[in-house]
């Protein structure tokens, strides 16, 4: 089993920056990408960047490209999302998962889910 846990949403103005963290525990040895993932209310869970343990590339959705930067520091086992230039409609549960195999994009690929941080983008 893997434990995800993450930190670091609030509120914050329009413009404003957050950086979201995911610290993961258990058996992690096997995890090979983490992602982390959006939902608004009445929307469905949306894929917002992850970065693949091997190699450790990265990938975005369009919509946050340029703004946003997935990162991990392997000696702690956590993750992070930097976001930047915020913007109303980034407002959301963030959550961060863990992945085994299988394409990063899709949620229902990923084995492991944290709690979720609540983000809001005041305007």
């Amino acid at each position: 089993q893997v434990q995800l846990v993450e930190s670091g949403g609030g509120l914050v103005q329009t413009g404003g920056s957050l950086t979201l963290s995911c610290a993961a525990s258990g058996h992690t040895f096997n995890i090979n990408g983490m992602g982390w993932f959006r939902q608004a209310p009445g929307k469905e869970r949306e894929f917002v960047a992850a970065i693949r343990g091997t190699g450790g590339s990265t990938d975005y959705v369009d919509s946050v490209k340029g703004r946003f930067t997935i990162s991990r520091d392997n000696a702690k086992n956590t993750v992070y999302l930097q976001m930047n230039s915020l913007k109303p409609e980034d407002t959301a549960v963030y959550y961060c998962a863990a992945i085994i195999s299988g394409n990063v994009y899709r949620p229902r690929n990923y084995d492991y889910w944290g709690q979720g941080t609540q983000v809001t983008v005041s305007s």
